[in-house]
């Protein structure tokens, strides 16, 4: 195909090229920034902390790196993901509803601000700032672990609205379902037997088969009074 794409980093264009939503171009802009960003950051802490553990040849540190790394992957893959969805439909052309591109644009911002959330939450003491913003100090009395929830629950936001969102709307699917049963179910209607046809055809085979009648050899004709046919000798 020659309108297509190869791997992540034309993904994202493509799927800022071909939407129809101008949200899901904004957060197609916003998003790979700010996945970038976090990529940047990560990577840098990472080395920075090899570098200074690097004498250690403990297994927790090898286990800690190893988990710094998963971390980092699990922030920047929900934020990346609603345009390789997008992407990716507009590929294949999958059906979807109307508003999937906005949707999904919507989810992931969500995550981006859960992001923000988690790090106020997580915050170590001697970073934080006094504020007079009871939010902001509702957060800090979380503890540090609480700053993973809204994370995860924003990142499975993402891909619960993908799954819902990639077909037509339920109602119509089952519309289109029940007219197809009641189709199939209803069966063709069978043509009526001629019940009088083969009543006459019976009673003339059996007049024909009247031995008396053959036998005689008389011709009838009818009376126009009646109807009915008279023998005549």
């Amino acid at each position: 195909m020659a309108d297509s794409y190869r791997g992540v980093f034309g993904a994202i264009p493509y799927a800022i090229r071909h939407t129809d939503s101008w949200t899901m171009r904004v957060y197609g802009v916003v998003g790979a920034l700010a996945a970038a960003l976090i990529s940047l950051v990560v990577t840098l802490a990472l080395v920075v902390w090899m570098g200074e553990t690097a004498e250690m040849d403990s297994g927790l540190f090898l286990f800690s790196r190893s988990l710094y790394v998963i971390a980092g992957f699990a922030a920047v893959a929900p934020l990346i993901a609603p345009m390789l969805f997008v992407a990716r439909r507009h590929r294949r052309d999958d059906p979807v509803a109307d508003n999937y591109d906005r949707v999904l644009a919507y989810t992931g911002f969500v995550f981006l601000v859960s992001l923000y959330v988690g790090m106020v939450i997580s915050a170590p003491a001697d970073l934080r700032d006094p504020s007079g913003s009871v939010i902001v100090n509702a957060l800090y009395a979380l503890p540090p672990l609480a700053g993973l929830v809204p994370p995860v629950l924003a990142g499975t936001l993402v891909f619960v609205a993908h799954r819902r969102l990639r077909r037509p709307d339920a109602t119509d699917s089952d519309a289109v379902g029940s007219d197809a049963g009641s189709s199939v179910d209803r069966p063709a209607a069978e043509p009526e037997v001629g019940v009088d046809d083969d009543s006459r055809t019976v009673n003339m085979e059996t007049e024909g088969n009247d031995p008396n009648v053959a036998a005689d050899g008389d011709s009838a004709t009818a009376n126009p009074e009646t109807g009915r046919p008279t023998r005549s000798e």
